[in-house]
């Protein structure tokens, strides 16, 4: 315990806070900026110590069923007569690694040939659908914020999700995601130019001949639809999203 209260102590995490604030840190998995974070730790601080005290939870991994029941009792007894802590025996006992889920992770057969009995990181649907909703929020096309606002929501988002889950398997869904996320963008931009005229001109700007810069600025399609088609994928670019400030998922992701 005595670890614990020096890592606790007001000057030890008025440090730390300080590092992180002078490192210019990204956002979190929770999306909190740099700049919220003393504010909320200052408002906090007694509960979030009293939390982290009470953050016991552990797992410990074992390759046969047998080695596990040895494991898990020689620990119990441990705890329980050793250290005289209590133990919540609904939450304890042995799971199978593809029934079992700690801190948004959970575990998946390699699926390689003649290997048995190995398992990768993988991120849980859930937190896959939560992180999905929050950049479906930054990227809404009616938000009020420019271009450069949008850019660095997402940053703050997705780097602070992609280095908590760097360690899972998401290469594959992330690909996805990402083009997803720059359709997103697209749309964004192609709502921005609003009229006709307008849209008409910036086509033309990017490399569009005249006809067809009429034809799509013109075209009954929704903006979702125009999104996704060859003339806003060959125009707004992944080259010329990045020079505005874009940083690709896969990009962060391999870092």
């Amino acid at each position: 315990m005595q670890t614990i209260d020096a890592i606790l102590s007001a000057g030890n995490l008025t440090q730390a806070c300080r590092q992180v604030m002078l490192n210019k840190g990204a956002a979190g998995v929770d999306a909190m900026s740099v700049k919220e974070l003393k504010p909320y730790l200052d408002k906090n601080r007694n509960e979030l110590t009293e939390l982290i005290r009470k953050g016991d939870d552990f797992s410990i991994y074992c390759k046969t069923n047998n080695e596990a029941r040895k494991t898990g009792n020689s620990i119990f007894l441990f705890l329980r007569d050793k250290l005289k802590l209590p133990i919540n025996r609904e939450k304890s006992g042995i799971r199978r690694p593809l029934t079992f889920n700690i801190l948004g992770y959970g575990f998946v057969s390699t699926y390689q040939k003649g290997v048995k009995g190995k398992y990768q990181l993988v991120v849980e649907e859930k937190r896959w659908k939560s992180f999905k909703t929050k950049l479906k929020e930054i990227t809404r096309k009616t938000s009020p914020m420019s271009f450069d606002q949008r850019m660095q929501k997402l940053k703050e988002v997705h780097r602070g999700w992609i280095n908590y889950f760097k360690f899972a398997s998401i290469y594959n869904k992330l690909n996805e995601l990402d083009g997803w996320l720059r359709n997103r963008i697209r749309y964004c931009i192609w709502t921005d130019w609003k009229k006709p005229e307008r849209k008409r001109k910036n086509l033309i700007r990017l490399g569009v001949d005249l006809e067809h810069a009429y034809q799509w600025s013109r075209s009954r399609k929704g903006g979702w639809a125009i999104a996704q088609s060859p003339i806003l994928n060959t125009t707004i670019t992944v080259a010329r999203l990045t020079q505005r400030g874009y940083e690709p998922l896969l990009t962060h992701s391999t870092k």
